[in-house]
């Protein structure tokens, strides 16, 4: 059982997915209005790309102080404790591949276990590549001054169905 606020974005994401105009089971960032996430917007974020190099787009307040520091460009392993890109990033790259929510179940250095919710979402091109993301909860944590606080990723899972068929790869071409 998810806390409320992860089981809210999924139930979002997959309203989002569920429009006629969704290609792919992905939907696109145009479709996402930032209102629906009222209380949750300063733990929300937007990811671009879905690779150990991906960087926030857009980070709540709660995440900048989190950091210290505004995320805005910053990469998205530079809130992870250097243990944590062995589950963080395949999550990323699954979440984009399977056209789904995935979650990491973390902990921060002075909180309770939180969740990560990371969403997929094409641009505005059409084309895949952004992540919705909310942590949930982070009611009390803060970052010492000057000291961000990294979160370490223990475990994660996808939620609900595949959105995308599995690609197959033989002799350099890609097929469902």
């Amino acid at each position: 059982m998810f806390h409320p606020d992860t089981q809210f974005l999924i139930d979002r994401w997959v309203d989002l997915a569920r429009r006629p105009e969704v290609r792919g089971g992905l939907p696109s960032r145009a479709g996402l209005k930032p209102e629906i996430l009222g209380s949750r917007l300063p733990r929300a974020f937007l990811l671009a790309g879905t690779g150990p190099d991906s960087t926030f787009r857009l980070a709540g307040t709660s995440l900048d102080a989190l950091q210290d520091r505004p995320l805005d460009g910053a990469r998205f392993l530079d809130i992870w404790c250097a243990s944590s890109p062995a589950l963080v990033v395949p999550a990323l790259a699954q979440a984009m591949r399977e056209g789904r929510p995935v979650v990491i179940v973390a902990q921060g250095s002075e909180t309770a276990p939180l969740e990560v919710s990371l969403a997929p979402l094409r641009d505005a091109g059409g084309r895949p590549g952004l992540v919705l993301g909310l942590i949930a909860p982070l009611v009390s944590a803060r970052a010492v001054e000057g000291e961000p606080q990294r979160l370490t990723a223990r475990l994660t899972m996808t939620v609900g169905e595949r959105g995308r068929p599995a690609l197959c790869v033989v002799d350099e071409r890609r097929s469902a």
